[in-house]
């Protein structure tokens, strides 16, 4: 094990012993010092868990969901000193988790909330004007690509994430139903917005986000289930989803 495994391994885990060598300004032994440190490191590291799985950890409640963060942070160590999107990893821990194996819904919640803040943070982009769609040809459109803003995510799930969300973040919001609820974030403006679609919805929207032409994903869609192709299309680009339509040569 290398110096600085040692020593990040023993920063993020309280059980193992302070590293050898360390001393302090006057040349004592650190471990008091270490001890201080390392405590404050879990403090922040679950700090920003917490920030960015607000739902997560409601659903659980903040005492577990701290216990879990330190079982977390241990496993996967921050790999960058920018913490806007650490716990990129929560969803599959959650995933093998045993003791959360009862909340099924959990993984795709965070899944949700990491979309989120993926779409917080990426760069702007200029969104098609509305006129570019209805002017072109049937034909022409159907043989087209769309491309789309950084900050548009779709979060396939089987379970009713987005009401699950509202719920908990929402005063008196209605409480979740029993439905697959696949979620559309687009960022129109300065803050995510979520959308629930259904699935047949869902599949159209990812095939045009993996490149498929119009045409092909549209039939993608109805093979999933019927869907309103108007309205999915105003809630893209009233959503500034859509950036450019590309016709295929």
């Amino acid at each position: 094990m290398s110096g600085q495994t040692e020593f990040t391994g023993a920063i993020l885990d309280a059980a193992q012993a302070v590293p050898e060598g360390l001393i302090d300004p006057q040349g004592r032994s650190a471990g008091r010092r270490f001890n201080v440190y390392r405590n404050n490191v879990a403090v922040s590291l679950t700090d920003a868990l917490g920030t960015a799985f607000p739902v997560v950890k409601k659903l659980i409640g903040a005492q577990n969901f701290d216990a879990l963060a330190g079982i977390f942070l241990r496993q996967h160590p921050p790999s960058s000193p920018l913490m806007m999107f650490y716990g990129e990893e929560m969803p599959g821990f959650l995933e093998g988790f045993a003791p959360l194996q009862h909340i099924r819904y959990l993984p795709d919640v965070a899944r949700l909330e990491l979309a989120l803040r993926h779409a917080y943070h990426a760069a702007d982009a200029q969104a098609l004007n509305p006129t570019v769609l209805q002017e072109t040809a049937p034909e022409t459109l159907m043989a087209s690509r769309l491309r789309f803003a950084p900050a548009v995510r779709l979060v396939p799930s089987a379970w009713p994430i987005h009401a699950i969300w509202t719920f908990n973040m929402v005063e008196g919001a209605p409480k979740p139903q029993g439905v697959a609820e696949p979620t559309l974030i687009t960022r129109p403006e300065h803050d995510p917005v979520q959308t629930p679609l259904s699935p047949g919805a869902a599949t159209f929207v990812g095939a045009l986000i993996d490149g498929l032409p119009f045409g092909q994903a549209v039939d993608s869609g109805t093979q999933t289930g019927a869907f309103d192709l108007s309205e999915t299309l105003g809630v893209l680009l009233s959503g500034g989803a859509i950036t450019a339509l590309e016709p295929t040569p």
